[in-house]
Parts: structure tokens; sequence; C-alpha cells
């Protein structure tokens, strides 16, 4: 019964962030360039929940998102799918209690989510290659999401908290053998 109020309440964080992603976020914008809340939110899936999950919610969003915002399909699904594999990785090989630790972390999955996202529309639809525009847009979303991740680093932790007991349990000790 907890892990169905949990993904409720998951699905609900997702309109809550598509809303703030699609209008609040658009008055907030450095050349051209907004924060990519669903980057932070699947990694966070990723971390706190299992591999299986944090893939499934990636791919799901990475769909929704591709068939309301995007005209080309699947490849915000493949890359979410991929962040939310790496918020396992992460998971398992660091500790996410540490504020820094977890900015690392932000900026690496924005960082990988970014250059996947660039390299999968140059070879699916020959898009042109611009090196330049790409690590400013690169720093300044990595700037923002960092940004974001400092200020939701304690509704994480909480929230977090609760979605590792509920779907982890106590096997804190049995996932570092």
């Amino acid at each position: 019964m907890k892990k169905i109020i949990i993904n409720i309440i998951l699905f609900i964080t997702f309109i809550i962030i598509y809303i703030l992603q699609s209008n609040l976020f658009t008055w907030f914008q450095i050349a051209g360039v907004m924060p990519n809340l669903f980057i932070i939110f699947i990694l966070f899936i990723g971390l706190y929940a299992s591999k299986f999950i944090g893939t499934i919610y990636g791919v799901v969003i990475g769909l929704l998102l591709d068939f309301f915002i995007s005209k080309k399909v699947g490849i915000t699904a493949i890359m979410l799918g991929i962040i939310g594999l790496i918020g396992v990785i992460f998971d398992k090989n660091f500790s996410k209690e540490n504020r820094i630790t977890l900015i690392v972390m932000v900026a690496i999955s924005t960082i990988i989510y970014e250059v996947g996202t660039y390299i999968l529309s140059y070879f699916i639809y020959n898009n042109d290659i611009q090196i330049l525009a790409f690590i400013q847009i690169l720093a300044i979303e990595c700037f923002y999401n960092i940004l974001l991740t400092i200020i939701l680093y304690p509704l994480m932790q909480i929230f977090g908290n609760k979605i590792e007991e509920e779907y982890k349990g106590d096997k804190i000790l049995t996932r570092y053998f």
C-alpha cells in the first residue's frame, strides 16, 4: 500500500515539475537556457528507489515529455532511462548523504544527459554540430541544476529516505557486499 502512495506522490511530483518547467522557468532563462528538473527527478528516483523503478520512471517520463513537448519521440526516453540507471550506479558507489556528492552526481548526470541527447540528435536527425553553443548551454544548465539541487536538498533527503526505506528496506549492509 505504501508503494502505491509513493508512486502517486511521484506522479504528482512529475506533474508539478512539468508545470514548473513549462511555465515558471520560462521566465528565468539565461541565454535561452532553463534548468532541467526532470534530470534531477529521475536521478533522485534512481538513487533512492531501485534500478527497475528508476529506469521505468525515466523511460515513461521521457516518452510523456517527447509526446507533449518534443517533435522527436524517443531520445528523451532513452536518456532519462539511462539517468535512472546512473542513479543506481551512483547509489552503489557513493554516499548520497553528502550534499557535495549529490551536487557532483547532478552535474555528471546533466552532462551525460545533454551529451547523449546531442549525439543521438546528430546521428538520428542529422542536426548541425555547434560545439561552442552546446558547451555554453551545457554550462548554464549544469549551473541551474546544481542551484536547484542545493535548494531542494532537504526535501530530497526527507522524501528519499522514505522511498528508500520502502523499496530497499533495511538492506543497507548487503548492498555494499
